[in-house]
């Protein structure tokens, strides 16, 4: 039987040894994906930020510590695919991948202008495809991935006003089983996280607009549209979700693959 000190020197040597992994994190600059970054760097991860906005990206990574910003449009499939191999031949591997990317317009589907459908398709789903495609091969070769797709509580519930958003969110669960089923005997899992009303400036940016389509004052749309099905009636914090995101790429899920995980205060 090993002695106590003993005991604690060999926890103390395994914590030493514990290695370093490389996470992606897309659309990490604010919000959610800033909140994911930062509970991977906590945990002792490298994390490497994508964001259209170079300086927003750099500015986390110097926040957080660990980690480093890149300039990425994730529906452009040649900067997704020059910054995979960048961090792949600067880092060694990529462990990690966690599709957050995304953004929202409101309006009804009569006046969704064709533009904002298509961008926000391209950036949600396509984003998510194309930065999957490309670590897959990397993760095949070291036998072990975990990929994370953020969907919402709209990959399963609907919304008024939001078509283009819960269509994209929808197809990121699809997305994520296809994917899980192709790679599930690689050592790769893919799992989808579905957040519910989340406390960021994305929520706070939405009320004024869901408030005007419905003719109602901000609060009457934040408790019909946010909370109004939510069973907790709170926003989630940011870190509910990054924690969240740490458990599935943790050895301790990897049997859980194809999944779409809710985080949503019940709903």
């Amino acid at each position: 039987m090993l002695s106590k000190a003993t005991d604690n020197r060999l926890q103390e040597g395994n914590v030493l040894q514990k290695k370093e992994r490389t996470v992606i994190v897309t659309g990490g600059a604010q919000g959610i994906g800033y909140a994911i970054a930062e509970s991977f760097v906590k945990n002792g991860d490298f994390v490497a930020i994508f964001d259209l906005n170079l300086k927003a990206a750099e500015n986390a990574a110097s926040d957080l510590g660990n980690a480093k910003g890149y300039e990425v449009n994730v529906a452009n499939e040649e900067s997704v695919k020059s910054a995979i191999e960048q961090i792949a031949a600067d880092r060694g591997t990529i462990e990690v991948l966690v599709n957050n990317a995304g953004l929202q317009h409101i309006a009804k589907v009569e006046d969704f202008p064709l533009e904002k459908w298509n961008l926000l398709l391209s950036v949600i789903l396509t984003g998510t495809f194309l930065t999957t495609k490309h670590v897959i091969p990397i993760m095949k070769k070291q036998h072990k991935g975990r990929i994370i797709n953020i969907s919402a509580a709209h990959g399963r519930i609907p919304d008024a006003y939001k078509s283009a958003y819960v269509s994209a969110k929808f197809g990121v669960v699809g997305f994520t089983q296809t994917a899980a089923l192709e790679t599930a005997q690689d050592g790769i899992t893919v799992n989808a996280i579905m957040p519910g009303p989340v406390r960021t400036k994305l929520i706070e940016n939405q009320l004024p607009k869901l408030a005007a389509q419905g003719g109602t004052s901000i609060e009457e749309a934040l408790n019909h549209h946010i909370l109004g099905k939510q069973w907790m009636k709170r926003l989630l914090e940011p870190s509910e979700i990054g924690a969240t995101a740490v458990f599935l790429a943790s050895d301790g899920a990897a049997a859980i693959t194809g999944e779409a995980l809710g985080v949503t205060g019940g709903m």
